[in-house]
């Protein structure tokens, strides 16, 4: 499939999602604002997909990334960010989403798995309610977008 083909909106990832049910395959989700593409990002994206046949990427609209992480942010705008995602071979769709929190696209897709990082508990995890489990991937120590960015503003010595 082309990259930009696999950046849809949820109505498409909702017959996606039956068809794959009806198939018997595993369906996980995972979800994110992945402004700058780091390892951490590609652990955590590879580790998901290891969990199922199909991996669902919520990504958050620079609207929503603006209320979470700050006025400055994002750094690469969203059509940029989902066809860097679509391009991972771990990455099956790519679904845009305006909301602070994914719970919308949880809730049509239902995912056999929820995966999100070590640094959320299952108790917190948006949306562990309309999946069947929730996984929680270890993250890669000083990896983050924050620090990313914080570094590239740093003056080099």
């Amino acid at each position: 499939m082309r990259t930009a083909g696999k950046i849809i909106p949820l109505s498409k990832a909702v017959v996606l999602r039956a068809g794959l049910k009806k198939a018997g395959k595993k369906a996980v989700f995972t979800n994110g604002c992945f402004d700058l593409l780091h390892a951490g990002h590609i652990y955590s994206l590879e580790k998901a997909r290891s969990m199922g046949d199909f991996l669902f990427l919520g990504l958050n609209s620079d609207a929503s990334v603006r209320r979470l992480k700050g006025p400055s942010r994002p750094l690469n705008k969203v059509r940029d960010r989902a066809l860097v995602l679509a391009a991972l071979q771990a990455v099956d769709a790519v679904i845009v989403f305006g909301e602070d929190t994914p719970l919308k696209l949880i809730k049509a897709l239902r995912p056999d798995v929820l995966v999100k990082g070590a640094d959320y508990r299952n108790g917190t995890v948006v949306g562990a309610e309309f999946s069947g489990r929730v996984a929680l991937v270890q993250l890669l120590k000083g990896r983050s977008t924050t620090s990313l960015a914080s570094r590239l503003k740093q003056p080099r010595k």
